[in-house]
């Protein structure tokens, strides 16, 4: 099954770690974890909390231990296929979570939200577009898709894997439609 995963984390920078992570089964299925910082954990901006507005304090206070959620996430999304819209962070911060928890570094892996919509509506899409043209076709749904969204990203984990579900949904309904149209 589609997995939609989002992290939030304590910055950009090489040492920043995951704070939130989590994620949406296709079905709709979804959990949302804060993570309380493992010792070393100490990366801070200040800029990146004022985007996703989570304090260290909450996260110290109220988050959950970081081997809680990497064992919850290893319980739930292995054998899955897992995407987010930024995998090479959102993989950093996966891989910081596991490695961290003593799992092997790509115990669980991620793949690019946008190259698995491609290739989802591509197939919709079938012999309505000749081989050659059917990828970009299908990147062209996605792109009126993805324009025709107005809200920003929420910049918190569960509403952003929510928003790549719903994006996914609405890239293949468009895919639908499109094929109805030329049968």
């Amino acid at each position: 099954m589609r997995v939609f995963l989002d992290f939030e984390a304590s910055s950009l920078g090489k040492r920043s770690y995951p704070i939130e992570v989590a994620w949406v089964f296709e079905d709709g299925r979804g959990e949302s974890h804060l993570i309380r910082p493992a010792p070393g954990w100490t990366d801070w901006d200040d800029a990146a909390e004022a985007i996703h507005r989570i304090p260290r304090r909450l996260l110290e206070r109220e988050g959950e231990a970081h081997e809680q959620v990497a064992a919850r996430m290893v319980e739930q999304l292995s054998g899955h296929a897992l995407h987010a819209s930024a995998p090479s962070w959102d993989a950093k911060w996966l891989n910081a979570l596991l490695r961290t928890c003593g799992y092997p570094k790509h115990h669980l892996r991620l793949r690019k939200t946008t190259d698995m919509i491609v290739e989802d509506v591509a197939e919709i899409l079938g012999e309505t577009v000749p081989p050659a043209g059917r990828k970009q076709a299908a990147a062209a749904v996605l792109a009126e898709v993805c324009a025709a969204e107005t809200d920003p990203p929420a910049h918190r984990a569960l509403p952003d894997a929510r928003a790549e579900l719903q994006r996914w949904k609405a890239a293949l309904g468009a895919a639908e439609a499109l094929r109805a149209r030329s049968d």
